[in-house]
């Protein structure tokens, strides 16, 4: 079995076959690295929805705080009135 010359039509082939297989195993090994780029990022996605949901959950939950601590004063202010009154 000799090489073949590569004006010889077999020999373009062979190498043009190499090369097909060479670039399937490349473009396979790039599809697999985008599928795993895009799961990833579909996870970073679904992490920082959680995020947002818990985050305006602690928000809904804190509004009341300063509207009872004002509340709360005035109530305080009003006994201090009204025992000052009573006093006098």
């Amino acid at each position: 079995m000799s090489i073949p010359t590569p004006s010889d039509p077999a020999a373009v082939a062979v190498e043009l076959e190499k090369l097909r297989g060479t670039m399937e195993t490349g473009f396979a090994r790039v599809d697999g690295s985008l599928a795993l780029l895009v799961q990833r990022g579909e996870q970073t996605d679904r992490a920082i929805a959680d995020h947002e949901t818990r985050l305006d959950a602690l928000e809904r939950a804190r509004w009341p705080l300063p509207s009872l601590v004002a509340l709360v004063a005035l109530c305080g202010l009003a006994v201090s009135l009204w025992q000052l009154a009573t006093r006098s």
